[in-house]
């Protein structure tokens, strides 16, 4: 038996023409990368919400969370991270930076707004809350609170925080915002990423009160790229944007155009695909036969009990907006949807809540003891997802800034699988048999988040790998998701190309079922499941040259304990009706786009 991890006070580029015969013909070839793990999307203090859930937390104590030291949680316990992540952006909300945080100086005079005493004495909180977030929903400030000297001045504590805390090679910060679009309740939300340190970041946050058009933010960015700056901007919870992320229309209800599609491109190279607030990939009605497509499922919109009301689908899902994307392409258009992908786990206590054996919430008082998670229907709406995996040569903001814009990006529901995906037209044989993730592929293929352009007839390869993180589960198999476009009609199909026991069936493409290996009464996993490390060089049995395609992989691990299974078995307690016991966690590679 493996005896599962207990911490119980731990929380939870370029196009290339690629020649068949092996020479160094990828931009990537010079030199070695790794896997760094990490968080784009964490609130402190100053994000208005985690305030008012009773958060006191810092950005500087965000930055020793994830360098792994144990901070104050609201709880009154200490958290500490299992190990230690390389690199983290505190996120804080642009709107009302730092407001509701200054509202709790007696000496200022915001304190003294009929609104704090509401917010912060627990007298009226609900209509309180619900007026300042009404105001960021229909992008109308209120006026008084919309106090521009506070907001810049806990902008640049944001950004002082960063630099304290940046150690380049061996843990690397980012200054970043989010941009909380929200227009009739439809997330459409954002989180900036500056590649730079003090002095190359702007002065000031652009907020959904400044605008709610996802353009006028890319402005915002491009002004600033101008200057010299690094900047890019991550969309994230499509799965709740009621069909905006992805639209066909842009901010005005107007068709996209090839201008617009280029500066989305730009600006958003990556979209988060897994968070708290559930995954982004597909939905099992857009991909009834993907077995798998119902994982972390949450559709409702901003504001809404769920059951209430639920979103539009199309439009608001990964899957569908790439399927989207390839029929732009082969109309001779530019595909608006080529973006990489990310996890974040959007937590609001300051520190990256993602691991399932040692969950604490995610927002604040809501979620902070075993008890409350174990009412209000947390536990089955709840994710503990996500983290963000870059490879890169090291571990500077230089280089993994760099990685995000090429878009060699893979995402995980919280934990560290190490997952690569290369194309090419000829893999040695003896790579092939004895790959274990290194730098050699370059030489032969393009890397995630690439696009490689046909060869005649030729057959592409994929190249294929990932390793467990070995504080988690054994891998199950990897897989292949596949979209193309037919007859101006777009299609998918999931294949199966390595298995933890065994092979894929060649009628079905399917490994079998992983046994029951999960004892509920200790949440030790059965030996014998799955397997270390998978890899495999695959060739599309159904591909046509002349299809545009995409190819990305998901790597499964066998099941595990849910966060609500390891609060039952840590707290001698009974598992809760209506929560998932288990959870097959998992990774998304970016995809690599085919063009004739």
């Amino acid at each position: 038996m493996i005896k599962a991890n207990l911490w119980v006070n731990g929380f939870c580029g370029l196009i290339l023409m690629i020649s068949p015969c092996p020479q160094a013909v990828s931009e990537t070839s010079s030199g070695e990368r790794h896997a760094f793990f990490g968080d784009l999307h964490v609130h402190t203090r100053f994000s208005s919400d985690a305030y008012v859930f009773n958060v006191r937390a810092t950005p500087d104590d965000a930055y020793r969370y994830a360098k792994g030291e144990a901070i104050d949680h609201v709880s009154g316990k200490k958290i500490q991270a299992q190990a230690p992540y390389d690199f983290l952006a505190v996120t804080d909300h642009a709107e009302y930076l730092g407001i509701v945080e200054t509202m709790g100086d007696k000496t200022h005079p915001l304190s003294r707004h009929p609104l704090a005493e509401k917010l912060l004495d627990n007298k009226d909180i609900q209509s309180a809350f619900a007026m300042i977030s009404a105001s960021i929903v229909s992008g109308n400030a209120i006026a008084e609170l919309n106090d521009n000297k506070v907001i810049i001045e806990t902008w640049q504590q944001v950004i002082d925080a960063a630099e304290r805390h940046n150690q380049p090679g061996k843990f690397t910060t980012f200054a970043g915002f989010e941009w909380s679009g929200a227009p009739n309740g439809n997330a459409i939300h954002r989180n900036v990423i500056f590649g730079g340190g003090r002095g190359e970041v702007e002065r000031r946050p652009f907020s959904a009160l400044d605008s709610h058009r996802p353009e006028e933010l890319w402005s915002y960015m491009e002004r600033s790229r101008q200057k010299g700056r690094k900047v890019l901007s991550i969309p994230h919870n499509s799965n709740m944007s009621n069909g905006m992320m992805f639209s066909a229309l842009d901010s005005w209800g107007k068709p996209i155009d090839r201008r617009w599609a280029k500066r989305r491109n730009t600006n958003e190279p990556l979209v988060e695909i897994s968070q708290v607030k559930g995954t982004s990939e597909t939905h099992p009605q857009l991909s009834p036969n993907d077995e798998w497509s119902s994982f972390s499922i949450y559709e409702h919109l901003l504001g809404n009990i769920p059951g209430e009301s639920k979103v539009r689908r199309r439009g608001s899902y990964i899957r569908d907006a790439y399927k989207t994307g390839l029929q732009h392409g082969q109309r001779g258009l530019i595909n608006p949807f080529q973006f990489g992908v990310i996890g974040s786990s959007d937590s609001h206590n300051g520190n990256v809540a993602v691991e399932e054996s040692a969950f604490t919430g995610k927002v604040g008082i809501l979620d902070a003891t075993v008890e409350k998670r174990r009412s209000g229907g947390f536990a089955k709406i709840w994710s503990a997802s996500g983290l963000t995996g870059i490879w890169a040569e090291e571990n500077t903001r230089g280089s993994l800034f760099a990685a995000l814009k090429r878009r060699e990006t893979f995402a995980t529901s919280g934990t560290r699988i190490r997952l690569r995906l290369f194309a090419g037209w000829s893999f040695p044989k003896s790579l092939a048999k004895s790959y274990n993730g290194g730098s050699e592929a370059y030489r032969f293929g393009v890397p995630m988040g690439s696009e490689l352009r046909g060869q005649g007839e030729s057959v592409p390869e994929m190249l294929v790998w990932a390793a467990e993180d070995p504080r988690a589960a054994p891998v199950d198999r990897l897989q292949i998701v596949k979209g193309w476009v037919e007859d101006e009609k777009v299609y998918e199909r999931v294949f199966d190309v390595a298995c933890g026991q065994g092979s894929p069936s060649p009628e079905n493409h399917r490994c079998s079922d992983p046994p029951e290996n999960v004892n509920l009464n200790t949440c030790d996993i059965q030996k014998d499941s799955g397997n270390s490390t998978l890899s495999v060089v695959w060739r599309d049995p159904d591909f046509k040259p002349r299809q545009h395609a995409f190819y990305y992989v998901r790597a499964l691990e066998v099941p595990s304990c849910h966060w609500s299974t390891w609060d039952a078995v840590n707290n001698n307690l009974t598992l809760i009706d209506g929560a998932p016991s288990t959870i097959q966690e998992r990774a998304w590679s970016s995809p690599i786009w085919y063009r004739p």
